[in-house]
């Protein structure tokens, strides 16, 4: 009966761990819970420069621990002004610090009449200052805590690389930072006067700048294109441009914009010109500044034969290639008579 038993509670226990395992139940796995709850576009921890220790910010989340001073020891946020108010001292600042430079302003304030030997550590528990954001054609856009100045490299392959129809501009936008004697003085003027002087400057200002770098050069090794970006900074990367190209050409339709396509190549993409095209009289219709279309004479025939120089092909630009009437009423005979082709013979 012993032996029955025993045999009885082996298979009991190994069919409980065998349905524990069909199950998927290990029950120590918070951190992969948390780590698949993460959401898509940002990146799994901060990437940290290693020429610069971190310096912190406006609205990044401080770790503090101080020993035996349990009613300090939590986190605390940084204000929009780089400062946050410790019991028993008072208001700290904390902006352009490191962590090692505040936990020794913190122990300063304490030695002495709280404590005799403070024993402070400092962490930074959320790098809200560092935010950095991505858009447009790229695998994974959306915001990454980035420490130190990185580069719009780094930042691309945070975000996983470009998508396969990306535009060859990037755009960076940075919020300009108005100079601090141009802030309004509040103590000096009355309010009705101070609230004027902020709505003027502020007219008087844009509120971003822009700056374009060439991400098709970048890839390609042209590292000047590789943009330095600051904290706040916006990067798009619009979708690739197309253009037009209609009329007497052989597969009309629209086309990606690469950089650097010309005319030439905007032909070639289409097919070629068919028989009735009037080479000589092509036009390009192109948007100009104020958003209105501009009529550009060119002489498709003179440029494809190299007698003229090749024109660039600019974004959402229309190639039409004009029908000429005489070969097409030739075309309209040639079709009568039974004939589909013709052989031009040199003169």
């Amino acid at each position: 009966m012993m032996i029955i038993a025993t045999a009885l509670l082996m298979v009991a226990s190994s069919s409980a761990f065998a349905l524990g395992q069909q199950n998927g139940r290990p029950q120590s796995s918070p951190a992969t819970t948390t780590a698949s709850a993460e959401p898509a576009g940002r990146a799994a921890a901060i990437l940290v420069s290693p020429e610069e220790d971190y310096r912190i910010g406006p609205n990044d989340l401080i770790d503090i621990k101080v020993e035996n001073m349990p009613e300090l020891t939590q986190a605390w946020r940084v204000t929009a002004s780089g400062t946050f108010l410790l019991p028993y001292i008072g208001r700290v600042t904390a902006a352009k610090k490191t962590t090692e430079e505040l936990a020794l302003l913190i122990s300063e304030k304490l030695k002495g009449d709280y404590l005799k030997d403070p024993r402070v550590t400092v962490s930074v528990k959320e790098y809200n200052s560092r935010s950095f954001f991505i858009q447009g054609s790229v695998k994974n856009p959306g915001v990454f805590q980035i420490e130190g100045r990185p580069t719009m490299l780094e930042l691309l392959t945070l975000a996983g690389g470009m998508t396969e129809k990306h535009g060859a501009t990037a755009y960076i936008l940075r919020k300009i930072k108005t100079p601090a004697s141009k802030q309004p003085e509040m103590g000096k003027t009355a309010t009705g006067s101070v609230e004027k002087s902020e709505t003027e400057s502020g007219s008087e200002e844009p509120k971003y700048e822009m700056k374009t770098a060439n991400v098709n050069g970048l890839l390609k090794g042209r590292f000047d294109q590789d943009v330095v970006l600051e904290a706040g900074d916006i990067v798009n990367i619009p979708h690739s441009d197309v253009f037009f190209v209609a009329g007497e050409v052989n597969a009309p339709g629209s086309f990606t914009l690469a950089d650097g396509t010309t005319l030439r190549q905007a032909i070639s993409l289409a097919q070629g010109t068919n028989y009735k095209a009037a080479l000589g009289k092509g036009i390009i219709f192109r948007e100009n500044a104020s958003g209105h279309r501009e009529e550009l004479q060119v002489d498709i025939g003179a440029i494809m034969s190299g007698k003229k120089e090749d024109v660039a092909i600019a974004p959402n630009d229309i190639v039409m290639v004009p029908n000429s009437k005489t070969k097409s009423i030739g075309g309209a005979m040639l079709k009568a008579f039974g004939m589909t082709t013709i052989t031009r013979m040199p003169l």
